[in-house]
């Protein structure tokens, strides 16, 4: 199965004077459609669910998608900071998206321990077991697809891509998103999801304009 993409018109908006100015960049604009229900659950671990609980409302799908630039120069973006806690024995949000040299801090919103740990390269950390109420966080320098999990259960994932250029962004619950700032030309854009990979295709940024593109992602239903 492929992306569907579908490249609409072009629509100009009043310029303004931030940076380069609207005049001079240009925006792209789309939806993300999945072909699974936006509530499945998403899971990167390889083992079964050993929770004792009940199972934790699914969170919303469509905000494990990355929209991105991938040919656009490196362009030095203001850090972020960004949270994924730890509650109901999952990681909520499951994917965060930041700029190079942005902090993600891991509360333990559950009444019991929990531990945060990767070993993606060139991110490989171990924050440790802490307790219910008590946080850490990591500074997260390189660009990349950063794995993190809690040794203590292994049902548990969550996925930070990081950018070193701030030309991507998470879908909304709709599916719709938006980048601005875009420098104009024939760029390719892409729409990630960890279960599928990359779909990508070429776009057309005019500076002043609005450029619509759609995604169809083929997500396949996780195991259980």
């Amino acid at each position: 199965m492929v992306a569907t993409v579908i490249i609409a018109a072009f629509v100009v908006w009043p310029p303004r004077s931030e940076g380069l100015g609207q005049s001079a960049v240009g925006r792209v604009t789309g939806t993300v459609k999945l072909t699974l229900a936006n509530t499945a659950p998403s899971s990167a671990s390889a083992y079964d669910r050993r929770a004792v609980g009940p199972r934790p409302k699914p969170q919303s799908e469509i905000k494990n998608v990355v929209i991105f630039f991938t040919d656009l120069p490196a362009a030095k973006a203001a850090p972020m900071q960004a949270s994924i806690a730890q509650k109901d024995e999952q990681f909520a949000p499951h994917l965060v998206a930041v700029t190079a040299g942005s902090t993600v801090a891991f509360p333990n919103e559950d009444p019991f321990f929990h531990n945060v740990f990767s070993l993606s390269r060139g991110a490989a950390f171990n924050l440790g077991r802490y307790p219910s109420g008590s946080s850490r966080s990591r500074v997260f320098t390189r660009p990349g697809l950063v794995k993190v999990f809690c040794e203590i259960h292994s049902h548990m994932s969550a996925v930070i891509r990081v950018f070193d250029h701030g030309w991507f962004t998470v879908p909304n619950e709709d599916g719709t998103f938006m980048i601005d700032g875009i420098p104009p030309g024939d760029h390719t854009i892409v729409a990630w999801h960890e279960r599928i990979g990359e779909r990508s295709d070429r776009i057309t940024i005019r500076a002043g304009a609005a450029t619509q593109i759609n995604f169809t992602l083929p997500v396949l239903e996780p195991g259980p």
